[in-house]
């Protein structure tokens, strides 16, 4: 009998995760209850060891770990009334998790193992950094946007907090995002509703500045590239993630439930599943891919 329950449990077993293999792609299903964030909900992204982070988890000014099996969450952190992050990025060792803190114009770090909160970098040059990406050297990528004026800039912090400006007179920089070898760097315009397209050297300069895709509707948000050099944009107001080839072709739109998508990350075991934030049902959807991401 002991012996035909373990057997039973082992077909199980198997049958789920058949099942999740087995999942359709491109449709989009909940992680989180509605309202579990505030409508700033932005930044996800995942440590070394698939901990999910997305900032103002129930209200602004915090970072919240997700579950990604049933999509509870717990505070990680509270930052100071003065900030409020909207990106979250972590260093080669997964010991530093950073912050674009728009409210305090900072880029902001958090000791993994303290939990203590400290400024990265400040600029008085800072509009208010609104998205980041790290690059293998640990430098960080910012953009820069000043909504008010629909103008823009882009940064790259070298490692120790050295701020570089990169470029001045841009649209509503807002998604930021490396292709996989790192020779290119992606940053949209969320207004102008264009994404542009760099070249980057080793030293990681940008040169070469090209329009690699533009739309005639809706915004720009977060951006992430798959294995495939493939470009994942949020399409902010639409509710569709945007799948762009290396060339800028439309490869298809991804239907979410919501609308206001603000961010999104690959995660999971193998790297296939995608989460997205979304503003204006302030939860997390999921949905499954073919390509892995970085």
């Amino acid at each position: 009998m002991q012996r035909n329950i373990v057997f039973l449990a082992a077909v199980m077993a198997c049958s789920t995760v058949h099942a999740q293999k087995k999942a359709p792609l491109f449709e989009a299903q909940d992680l989180t209850k509605e309202n579990t964030f505030s409508q700033n909900i932005e930044g996800p992204c995942f440590d070394k060891k698939g901990n999910l982070y997305v900032v103002n988890f129930h209200q602004d000014g915090t970072v919240g770990k997700i579950n990604t099996r049933d999509g509870s969450g717990e505070v990680f952190v509270t930052l100071a009334d003065t900030s409020t992050a909207n990106s979250i990025k972590f260093n080669k060792e997964g010991n530093i998790m950073y912050l674009a803190d728009f409210k305090g114009h900072n880029i902001l770090e958090v000791n993994m193992q303290t939990k203590k909160i400290s400024v990265y970098v400040h600029s008085s040059q800072f509009n208010q950094p609104n998205d980041i990406i790290i690059n293998s050297k640990g430098q960080l990528y910012a953009s820069d946007p000043n909504w008010q004026a629909e103008s823009g800039q882009l940064w790259r912090i070298d490692k120790g907090g050295n701020p570089v400006l990169l470029e001045r007179r841009m649209g509503t920089t807002n998604g930021i995002a490396l292709s996989p070898d790192e020779k290119n760097l992606y940053v949209n315009e969320s207004i102008q509703r264009k994404i542009w397209r760099y070249d980057v050297d080793d030293a990681g300069n940008v040169f070469n500045k090209k329009l690699f895709a533009t739309f005639p509707d809706y915004g720009f948000d977060g951006m992430k590239c798959d294995k495939a050099g493939n470009l994942y944009v949020c399409r902010h107001g639409k509710g569709v993630i945007a799948v762009l080839s290396p060339e800028g072709k439309l490869i298809r739109e991804i239907r979410l439930k919501g609308k206001l998508c603000s961010n999104l990350v690959f995660g999971g075991r193998d790297k296939k599943t995608v989460y997205v934030t979304l503003q204006d049902r302030k939860c997390i959807e999921t949905f499954r891919v073919d390509i892995p991401g970085i």
